[in-house]
């Protein structure tokens, strides 16, 4: 029995031993992300564990806006970001600051997330639809920032010159929200959560859906250099989010109709993590959950026709292409 005993306890301690290792081989990484919808993946891996499981101790840090959050990963104060892209993004990238190593968002149809909407004033003197944005004063985030992009397409779309817009970039989405309000502008593009407000209280009319209207790659995963030579993060990073891709695919996006998910016992879980990061009311979540690929696809493809056309513009720096800002031994192309 005591020999029992003693191989007992030497079970116990290292199994204890073991723990202890385990717990000394979590790397640590702080995610740089927007209160938004389209960063639903990242909430669901930080709230049911992926990260954890995957050996990450994960902090995340939220942003106002897209482009800080391309300047933090820079710099240094976050170790990836996910959000749209920029063209500061793009700019920074191509200086060799920044690597992409996967997907996130998507505009695409029947996904509400980035609208066109309109002051009452504007409205009300003919502005109708995303087409009559020729000739307006339309409130954006940044110059080149992925909501003038979608504006830009909106225009090639249309027939008519980007330049016949008057284009005001308040830097954050409140901002632009709060000058739709106060009918300083005629319009502004406004992701569903942040617009949502001013529909239901009538203080702004939509017009209709970027992802209706021009589908693009919204979103992606990106990090420094330096960071992505710790292969071994970057790695645990890609497992936990391309796992919370798949689930919040197969259970929230497979099951929505007319642009909405239900709310039911399969659902409520993961709609009520991303009301949760989000600071939304389950109520609200249901009617803007973004498109996002399954396996954490990047459409490469897409990605060098942004480069291209934010180059003609004057937002980005020439001189490179999309093979620049993506890291290849990471990115999946759909």
């Amino acid at each position: 029995m005591k020999g029992f005993a003693r191989l007992a306890l030497v079970g116990l301690l290292a199994l204890t031993a073991s723990g202890i290792a385990r717990a000394d081989e979590m790397l640590k990484a702080k995610i740089g992300v927007l209160r938004l919808s389209s960063s639903a993946p990242v909430f669901i891996a930080q709230d049911k564990g992926y990260f954890r499981e995957a050996g990450l101790d994960v902090e995340l840090k939220f942003f106002d806006a897209a482009q800080p959050i391309a300047v933090a990963t820079t710099s240094g104060d976050v170790d990836f970001g996910v959000t749209a892209f920029t063209a500061g993004l793009y700019n920074l990238a191509g200086k060799g600051t920044l690597k992409v190593i996967g997907g996130m968002s998507r505009e695409k149809a029947g996904y509400p997330l980035i609208g066109y909407f309109a002051s009452n004033n504007a409205y009300a003197a003919g502005l109708k639809t995303p087409k009559d944005l020729a000739g307006k004063r339309v409130a954006v985030t940044q110059v080149g920032s992925s909501f003038h992009y979608s504006l830009g397409l909106l225009a090639d779309k249309y027939g008519f010159k980007l330049s016949d817009v008057k284009v005001v970039p308040l830097q954050s989405l409140s901002n632009a929200a709060a000058a739709l309000k106060g009918e300083t502008v005629d319009a502004a593009l406004l992701p569903a959560p942040t617009a949502r407000p001013l529909i239901e209280t009538g203080g702004a009319k939509l017009l209709g859906w970027v992802g209706d209207q021009t589908p693009w790659q919204l979103g992606a995963v990106f990090g420094s250099p330096r960071t992505l030579a710790n292969k071994a993060l970057v790695s645990r990073l890609l497992a936990a989010l391309v796992k919370a891709d798949r689930e919040y695919h197969d259970v929230i996006l497979a099951a929505m109709k007319d642009g909405k998910s239900p709310i039911d016992e399969k659902t409520r879980p993961l709609l009520e993590i991303i009301a949760k990061y989000t600071n939304l009311p389950l109520e609200q979540v249901v009617g803007n959950c973004a498109y996002i690929d399954p396996d954490g696809k990047l459409d490469v493809k897409n990605v060098a026709n942004q480069i291209s056309w934010l180059q003609q513009q004057g937002f980005v720096d020439k001189g490179f292409d999309a093979d620049a800002v993506i890291a290849k031994e990471y990115v999946k192309p759909d």
